[in-house]
């Protein structure tokens, strides 16, 4: 457990960091996906829920590296840390599925 940033996070953030941190390909993504949920098929909700967590941990990474940068700290390029990170996560948003995994989150959120 990563307790400096654990707190009341949907589980599946930690999956979605998981398969950015780890370069995983779509494949393995799924090979994941299925493992973590017992061998069964996440549905369309739980997919989406990850494809915009990856999104958002890409950017929070991004905002980091800014950090990083501007404070000075001297252990490694956040320049091109976080640039790299905010390019990736523009791409994914990019992609034509996008906007379903969007649509898959918020029907599958209850109302009110």
């Amino acid at each position: 457990v990563d307790f400096e940033y654990a707190g009341m996070c949907d589980p599946l953030w930690d999956v979605a960091d998981l398969s950015v941190e780890a370069g995983l390909d779509a494949a393995k993504e799924a090979e994941l996906l299925r493992a973590y949920f017992g061998g069964a098929t996440p549905t369309q909700e739980e997919v989406g829920r990850v494809v915009l967590y990856k999104a958002m941990c890409d950017l929070l990474w991004t905002l980091w590296g800014l950090l990083q940068h501007k404070n000075g700290n001297p252990a490694e390029d956040f320049w091109a840390y976080a640039t790299g990170r905010f390019v990736r996560c523009q791409r994914l948003m990019a992609r034509p599925d996008f906007a379903q995994h969007v649509a898959a989150v918020r029907a599958g959120q209850p109302s009110g």
